[in-house]
């Protein structure tokens, strides 16, 4: 009987460390927020991430914020405030979000969304 070789699988560590970003709770969200809306302040991506909470909002920001993908900036309006917008690092995803965006267009049915 033939024996078959089995060869050890090993993630690529970039690829595991990317998606454990991304994979994160909230994180792919608030990714997509500030791709589509730009430079938002914490109450407005609190509106528009409804489920999350602030406490939870507050950790995935910093953490986002660690990993070099947005920064917190002076609201050009007001000098105030502070808003957090996408680094050149957190832009670079803007087609896996428009290809995870399509993905879910084609495989996700809205009985699976409720």
């Amino acid at each position: 009987m033939k024996q078959i070789q089995q060869t050890e699988f090993s993630l690529c560590p970039k690829f595991e460390k990317g998606f454990s970003i991304l994979g994160k709770k909230w994180n792919g969200l608030i990714i997509d927020v500030l791709l589509e809306e730009g430079p938002q302040r914490f109450v407005d991506l609190a509106t528009k991430i409804p489920h999350v909470s602030d406490r939870v909002l507050a950790e995935r920001l910093r953490e986002l914020e660690f990993e070099g993908l947005l920064q917190r900036e002076e609201d050009s309006e007001s000098q105030k405030r502070l808003v957090y917008c996408l680094t050149d690092k957190g832009r670079d995803l803007d087609a896996v979000m428009k290809n995870l965006h399509q993905w879910g267009e084609k495989w996700i049915t809205e009985e699976e969304c409720s």
